[in-house]
């Protein structure tokens, strides 16, 4: 398996070494680029990597004056300058920090604080109801409400950054000089699903520092580009890939929202974006309805056979070529796909433009990259190879080559959050039992082909993962998303799917309809990409539906759910 890697970095065993490593080499460098609003008049605030750093120290040593050295701290927002001020300020003084979903409901959220056993929270104005019952039904450990705005009953987030400011200036350096210890729990993420049923993860600052010194080896991150910060920071995607920024030299800016990623794409002048399959699918499906409505798929196409010609010469002019199609974009150089399977279709063609897209796969527990494709290594499909310092082996193999992945790297977790049980059934011997089913090819690069836990076992000991399934049904134009099951009937199962329409394409190419056409017209489709894949996954009943399905705040179906809903489960 290939471990080779095209940079140099060094080896961190904490974060406050990577941002400090940071700040010595790119003093000046924008850290943040913040947009203010003020009527119609509209001003852009930079902070660059030293007066992030002092930022930081200053809020921690606030924190610690408050007496909350040792202690947990929650953090709740939307993606915002102050959540990685706080979550850094957190690391660097060995505060745990606890991340929680800003997509929850009230009751999950009360749930999450309690679960977690925090002291403090650090939230946004938006939350204040919430908080205000939480405090006041005191069931909470909560004793310090500290606000990302100004409001009543909380302190000011800037008022405790003054008072630890004032403190450094006395010479208080209880916080700045605080030693990390490495291996020690710095941070409880819960994962996917509701807060009732969902774990929570222990991670270490040796977890995530070596993540990501591992990636940093591998990827075309340069301390020019330009970040949009979309993924949610309370996933670990998020919070780690906001410290690979701050690793990089790299800028940060915050979407004013999803309606507004194109436009601030083009306002930030946006070169490098972190984010799932879904949203990045949309950019691309732009892309494509641009170059049909300027009249150039003709051309575009012949450019694409050109470059590509040119390349195995060692000729690069894609970005010279597809100027206009990338200059729409923010001038985008580099996109990094992950959480979900993306579409080799859209992967290639970002790639054929110019514009480097590779997929990785990680997991929470994995503080979360354990692989990825690179600037010199992709194949559409896959998700690369093992980060230098992941060992993975493919166990209980069947007869394709496909089985459980399991895992040994610095990045596992240190395991689940007082369920000993759990951490037992997944931690084996130093290897993490992933629950993803996958396999390698003979040439190292890793497939994921679904969830252990969702596979379907026929009668004659055949599985289907049913993910693979879905991917093909999903690319038809009428499906919006789509859930495979298998259907109890005798003694076996019918491979089946839950279809749900996309209501804007049916009408936009069949106006008025009935419902029995348009289910003929999906089944009929449906049957086509049967041929896809061996008989015996050949779906072969389909419930069509326009209702949402029951979704986590990541944007997954919510399998057991839906199958409950159904009486299957």
């Amino acid at each position: 398996m290939r471990s080779e890697t095209f940079f140099d970095y060094p080896v961190f065993n904490n974060v406050k070494e990577v941002i400090y490593h940071s700040v010595e080499k790119y003093p000046n460098n924008v850290a943040f680029r913040l947009k203010e609003k003020n009527g119609e008049e509209i001003k852009y605030l930079d902070i660059t990597y030293t007066e992030f750093l002092d930022e930081v120290n200053s809020f921690g040593t606030g924190l610690f004056k408050l007496g909350l050295r040792g202690k947990r701290v929650a953090i709740l927002s939307k993606n915002r300058y102050e959540w990685p001020l706080t979550y850094v300020a957190l690391l660097f003084g060995g505060i745990i920090a606890v991340p929680l979903d800003k997509g929850l409901t009230d009751i999950e959220i009360e749930n999450s604080i309690l679960r977690s056993k925090v002291d403090a929270i650090v939230y946004e104005e938006k939350y204040t109801e919430i908080i205000e019952k939480i405090r006041e039904s005191k069931k909470s450990n909560l004793k310090e409400f500290i606000s990302m705005d100004k409001i009543e009953n909380a302190r000011y987030i800037k008022d405790v950054i003054d008072l630890g400011k004032a403190e450094i200036e006395k010479g208080n350096k209880e916080f700045v000089d605080f030693k990390i210890d490495d291996k020690a729990l710095a941070t409880l993420v819960f994962t996917s699903g509701t807060t009732s049923n969902s774990k929570i993860v222990m991670l270490s600052q040796y977890n995530i520092a070596r993540n990501i010194s591992d990636m940093q080896l591998v990827e075309d991150f340069r301390s020019t580009d330009i970040n949009l910060a979309f993924l949610p920071f309370h996933h670990t995607f998020g919070s780690t890939g906001q410290l690979i920024m701050l690793s990089s030299g790299i800028t940060t800016t915050f979407p004013d929202g999803l309606r507004y990623i194109a436009q601030n794409l083009k306002e930030y002048h946006i070169t490098f974006f972190v984010g799932v399959p879904l949203l990045i699918e949309a950019i691309y499906k732009k892309i494509e309805e641009g170059i049909e409505k300027k009249g150039k798929k003709n051309a575009v196409k012949f450019g694409k056979i050109l470059t590509k010609i040119l390349l195995k010469f060692g000729i690069d002019i894609r970005r010279k070529v597809f100027k206009d199609i990338i200059d729409e974009l923010g001038g985008l150089r580099f996109v990094i796909s992950g959480a979900a399977s993306l579409d080799p279709k859209v992967e290639g063609g970002l790639n054929d433009l110019g514009i480097l897209t590779v997929q990785g796969y990680g997991l929470t527990e994995t503080a979360p990259v354990l692989c990825a494709e690179n600037y010199k290594y992709r194949k559409y499909g896959s998700v690369g190879f093992p980060m230098k310092n992941v060992q993975i082996r493919i166990e209980d193999k069947a007869k394709d080559g496909i089985g459980e992945i399991v895992v040994k790297a610095p990045n596992v977790m240190l395991g689940y959050y007082e369920d000993e049980e759990a951490t037992k059934a997944v931690l084996k011997d130093g290897w993490l039992h992933t629950g993803d089913y996958g396999y390698i090819d003979d040439q190292g690069y890793v497939y994921i082909t679904g969830r252990k836990k969702n596979v379907i076992v026929l009668k004659n000991g055949k599985k289907i993962f049913p993910e693979e399934i879905e991917e093909n049904i999903n690319k038809i134009d009428l499906v919006e998303e789509c859930l495979v099951f298998g259907l109890p009937k005798d003694d076996d199962v019918v491979l089946s799917v839950k279809v749900k329409y996309n209501e804007e394409t049916v009408k936009e190419k069949y106006g008025e309809i009935s419902s029995e056409e348009l289910r003929k017209i999906i089944w009929d489709k449906i049957k086509e990409t049967n041929k896809l894949v061996p008989k015996y996954k050949y779906v072969k009943n389909m419930i069509l539906t326009n209702e949402e399905f029951a979704k986590t705040t990541t944007n997954k179906i919510k399998r057991f759910e839906e199958l409950k809903k159904m009486n299957l489960n």
